[in-house]
């Protein structure tokens, strides 16, 4: 493992690992190489056993003593684990308070007297890693599944603490070394390695390897909404109906509605449950021309919320017919489906009035709009980034059919009922994104007739991408950065 930290392991740390709140019980978690004698400074059983007399993983009931003082502090059930065979991979004791924030606190200070320091965030899984015992995806999978909101958020974390993700990439990476391996040897020993043919085999080699990273790639994508929500942006001219189906759609009037264009002059952001999907709704302010300053400010955000969105919702009043304006907006969320993965339906709607589009309407408005952003509509519909409905916010008319449209989006089904792994991070999707780009660019030079050294370089540099996903080659200050964003305790 490429590591250099200078992780001072050799002090004890100590924390309170359940949150600080009033619960049944609270669990004090010390580890390192005096966790042990520590707890036998506190900790004794009414026969007068030891913490460093207790059977590994069975838990004791003690009295928590101040050695000092004497005085009881606490009547708790305490576990020695030791090393290797505990989740830290050092001697760690665990302590199961009652769980009133004074008595945790009171425990704890108790450790810290006797040798420990506090703990900082997310030490203790910092110390697994460092230890050798879980990998980074495994480590950052903790955070997931102590984040997890819904089924599948917790099923993917715990597919990846069990080591699911690692396995796969460092499946990837000892391909990669192989053919490194063998264009090295080559290199050296040419009179027994012989390269005739080993190009054209090692760019066949780097097409199968991008395409299991591009279907990685877009899974982690797709799951990334199943397990955080779409962000979804409702744009529109003003008064198309944004607002009433935010309101709809959330079961309640979180957006003024008005027959005054221009009401909404900022961004809404609420969350809304469509079937197995979350939405993470921002309702925006109409996108128009305009004098008003504070119009403008409205509608200078709702263009940036475009950026960051992964569906839109784009509200077209049928009863007006589709207007020049429109067709600007569908040019604006054009761009972004094209250059990202951003999914757009356009929603007609007021469908109950006398409507004013036509199907062959809906296709000219594509077109535009994939003419103005710089390609041909029909490669994007056939991608299923882009559909239509027609809709009735008033009175709920085919606002039942967005669900199955947003699922087939996102292939929300599939991902449901697979066990396939994801990178759950933008961290990692980055890396894996930066594996394949390099492969790519071992196959352009392999069609341009280059020498294999300058090829092998970009070889490497995917394996070094790869390896930074697992943490098998990674800096410091990343793995402070991500051991930071974890909860004190863990």
């Amino acid at each position: 493992m490429a590591l250099t930290f200078n992780e001072d392991r050799n002090d004890t740390i100590a924390a309170i690992a359940t949150g600080l709140t009033q619960s049944g019980i609270g669990i004090i978690r010390i580890s390192g190489p005096d966790a042990i004698q520590v707890g036998d400074r506190i900790a004794k059983t009414r026969k007068g056993k030891r913490v460093s007399d207790f059977e590994p993983s069975v838990m004791h009931f003690c009295d928590i003593t101040d050695p000092y003082t004497k005085e009881k502090l606490d009547e708790c059930l305490v576990t020695a684990f030791h090393a290797p065979h505990s989740y830290t991979t050092e001697d760690t004791v665990e302590i199961s308070t009652h769980g009133g924030v004074y008595v945790m606190n009171e425990v704890l200070s108790l450790c810290l007297r006797q040798g420990a320091r506090l703990a900082e965030p997310g030490e203790f899984t910092k110390r697994a890693f460092l230890g050798g015992r879980i990998d980074l995806t495994q480590a950052e999978a903790v955070m997931d599944l102590i984040s997890s909101e819904n089924d599948f958020a917790r099923k993917t974390a715990l597919r990846q603490m069990d080591g699911a993700l690692k396995d796969e990439i460092e499946s990837i990476r000892e391909r990669i070394l192989h053919e490194e391996a063998f264009i090295e040897s080559a290199l050296d020993d040419p009179e027994n390695y012989s390269m005739d043919g080993y190009p054209e085999k090692l760019k066949r080699i780097c097409s199968d390897l991008v395409d299991s990273l591009n279907a990685m790639i877009l899974r982690s994508r797709n799951g990334r909404v199943l397990r955080t929500g779409v962000r979804t942006v409702i744009v529109g001219k003003p008064n198309a109906g944004k607002s009433s189906l935010l309101n709809y759609l959330t079961g309640e009037e979180r957006a003024i509605v008005t027959d005054v264009p221009g009401t909404t002059r900022d961004t809404l952001e609420e969350k809304v449950r469509l079937g197995d999907v979350e939405l993470v709704l921002t309702d925006t302010a109409g996108i128009h021309e305009t004098d008003d300053a504070v119009e403008r400010i409205g509608v200078e955000r709702a263009t940036k919320a475009l950026d960051d969105a992964d569906l839109v919702l784009y509200l077209i009043d049928s009863a007006d017919g589709i207007t020049g304006e429109d067709e600007k907006i569908a040019t604006l969320i054009a761009k972004r489906v094209l250059s990202g993965n951003t999914r757009c339906i356009v929603l007609f709607n007021k469908s109950d009035l006398p409507g004013r589009v036509s199907d062959e309407d809906t296709k000219r408005l594509f077109r535009i709009a994939m003419t103005g952003a710089g390609k041909a509509p029909d490669e994007v519909i056939n991608y299923r980034k882009i559909d239509s409905l027609h809709i009735s916010v008033k009175d709920g008319t085919g606002l039942s059919d967005l669900k199955d449209k947003i699922g087939q989006m996102f292939r929300t089904g599939e991902l449901l009922s697979s066990n396939e792994v994801l990178l759950t991070s933008g961290r990692q999707l980055q890396e894996a994104v930066k594996a394949r780009d390099s492969l790519l660019l071992v196959m352009q030079s392999i069609e341009k007739g280059m020498t294999e050294e300058v090829y092998s370089p970009d070889l490497m540099a995917a394996y070094a991408a790869l390896g930074r996903i697992t943490g098998e080659q990674v800096e410091d200050d990343l793995v402070e950065k991500i051991f930071s964003e974890f909860c004190l305790g863990k």
